[in-house]
């Protein structure tokens, strides 16, 4: 096995990651920094697909009050206040340099719009009381993933790409980080990364579903190697589903979302039957409330028998007017177009997609984990966002939480050593890693994979229930049976079903937590909605839930009460008054 040393080591090469390698080499050029990612550094990932753009305070009347009442509504008071707190204050502040620091522009007000000429403009997202929502058209994440690919470049910050994270190295105590195993993908070759700082910022695993928005790489990587180094996760049982991801048959592109602004700008949702139908289950907000109750309600819909003939809905914003829609959501309307679809001028048809994960591994406001050495940010980490993400809360969340940790580490690695590695534990990794080369017979990883998707999404997707939670649980115990049993039969190089066996196997153990945590929580809350618990229960279930791995392989859980240290629910704040 190849080995490398680095100070800090971040695996995963989207917003969290790239800023986190920006700010900790800003901090300290002295550092060895080293970007892990399974495709290309800024050009994979989600946060480069992110369409509708970054919430942030900057217009006077708006206030981070707002934004945050906003914020920890929408999360039905499950939030870590304090995550929440750190966001809305420094989403400005990133802002800020990604325009002037960065080379990032995001769109203006023209001197047609309510605000001075220049200004930036920013638009309206669903479940927020104020439109602070900066993008650049429909394609804000291109424009911040461009101009830091362009800052990364110049620091020279190294950069392994098509390498992914296998798993996390310890010391031989097991309370410390070491460094993590890596695969280069290309020529299968093993790679033990030692490092004096960890940072996991691989995005999420909504991949596990069939219907799905995110990057196909994306597999609970970082999640499933902190799973089984032992590391604290939180709120698993929360995967959040966009209201509007494309339908388009067999083509890739199912599953993609339609951006948020849509209906923030007034699009409408309507049944198979022309229906407008949110009228039945948010008579206020309709089309404007937020991505768990809209995605709800459209499966709703659809499991009513008023769906679509493909088994969706349609989002149709066509009464916009075709030219101010072609104009405002050039992005959207290209997207459509490729696949037969005129969004500016017909109803297009959607479904509920798996988009984001708001469980994952449990940090403090300094980004760190439970175990020494290992930090968390982006969509890795929990509780930001609580029970359900706002719509533009997602980008801002990598930017601050990706720029806060590498400021933290930079400070941190003053005072540390390279670690101990526990050589016992990299052999084991090896050999589990390199299994499937060696059997001749056995699973199917895209078989399998298929399997978990239809699996989660009819058992642990928008609507469970206690007796279908604990069917996928004994189901997916049998599947990682025989995700343990996979053959690859092929060599080491270029090996695109080793990956998927790999990607599956992560997969199989995320969505076991999901469904494990899904089980406790006897309630409805956010994006977690169970059919025999409806409501949501303060009195019992205002509480976290937490699962680790034992070092012997056993599962505790763990619920803590939220500490509600900002806000209370029930609590109005009121908008602030401009002079």
């Amino acid at each position: 096995m190849n080995e490398l040393k680095t100070d800090l080591l971040i695996i995963g090469g989207g917003g969290a990651g790239v800023m986190a390698a920006l700010h900790a080499f800003d901090a300290n050029p002295a550092l060895d920094v080293t970007i892990v990612v399974k495709g290309l550094v800024a050009q994979s990932g989600c946060t480069r697909m992110v369409q509708g753009g970054y919430n942030a305070v900057i217009d006077p009347r708006d206030s981070f009050d707002m934004h945050f009442f906003d914020t920890v509504k929408g999360g039905e008071y499950l939030n870590n206040q304090e995550l929440a707190w750190v966001l809305v204050n420094e989403a400005p502040k990133r802002i800020v340099e990604l325009e002037n620091r960065f080379g990032c522009f995001f769109d203006r007000y023209s001197s047609e719009g309510s605000r001075a000429e220049g200004v930036i403009h920013q638009k309206p997202f669903a479940g927020q009381t104020f439109d602070r929502t900066v993008h650049r058209g429909d394609l804000t994440g291109i424009e911040i993933m461009s101009r830091l690919k362009e800052q990364v470049l110049a620091r020279g910050v190294r950069r392994l790409e098509e390498h992914r994270g296998i798993d996390l190295v310890l010391t031989p105590r097991g309370d410390e980080v070491a460094g993590a195993v890596l695969l280069d993908m290309r020529s299968g070759e093993l790679v033990l990364a030692r490092a004096r700082a960890v940072l996991i910022a691989t995005g999420g695993s909504a991949t596990m579903y069939k219907i799905a928005a995110p990057s196909l790489e994306k597999s609970g990587d970082g999640v499933a190697m902190a799973w089984r180094a032992g590391v604290r996760l939180m709120d698993m049982e929360m995967m959040q589903f966009h209201p509007t991801g494309l339908l388009a048959g067999r083509s890739r592109l199912t599953g993609s979302v339609l951006e948020e602004g849509l209906r923030g700008a007034g699009g409408h949702l309507k049944n198979g039957q022309g229906e407008r139908y949110m009228g039945r289950y948010d008579p206020e907000r309709q089309e404007r409330s937020t991505r768990d109750v809209v995605s709800r309600s459209s499966y709703m819909e659809i499991m009513a028998g008023r769906g679509s003939v493909n088994g969706g809905v349609f989002i149709d914003v066509s009464h916009l007017g075709s030219e101010n829609v072609e104009q405002q959501f050039p992005g959207m309307v290209e997207r459509c177009r490729s696949v037969g679809f005129d969004l500016a001028r017909e109803p297009v048809e959607v479904s509920p997609t798996a988009h984001f994960h708001m469980g994952g591994i449990a940090i403090d406001t300094d980004c760190r984990s439970n175990v020494e050495g290992l930090f968390a940010a982006g969509e890795d980490s929990s509780g930001v966002h609580g029970a359900n993400r706002l719509g533009g809360n997602g980008v801002a969340e990598s930017i601050v939480f990706g720029a806060r940790a590498g400021d933290i580490i930079a400070a941190a690695l003053r005072d540390r050593s390279f670690p101990e590695v526990d050589g016992d534990a990299v052999r084991r990794i090896e050999e589990t890693t390199l299994a499937p080369l060696r059997r001749c017979t056995g699973a199917d990883a895209y078989a399998l994979r298929e399997r978990l998707g239809e699996l989660t999404w009819s058992q642990v997707g928008l609507v469970r229930d206690g007796a279908q939670l604990q069917d996928a649980l004994a189901q997916l115990d049998a599947m990682s049976a025989e995700a343990g049993e996979i053959a690859v039969n092929a060599g080491r190089v270029l090996n695109l079903e080793w990956h998927a066996a790999l990607d599956v196997q992560n997969l199989i153990e995320v969505a076991g937590l999901i469904a494990r945590a899904a089980l406790l929580r006897e309630e409805s809350r956010g994006s977690h909605y169970r059919a025999d618990y409806p409501k949501r229960d303060d009195e019992r279930w205002l509480r976290t839930i937490s699962l680790t791995r034992s070092s012997a392989g056993e599962t505790r859980e763990e619920t803590q009460p939220i500490a509600l240290t900002r806000l209370r629910p029930g609590v109005a704040v009121a908008a602030p008054v401009v002079t």
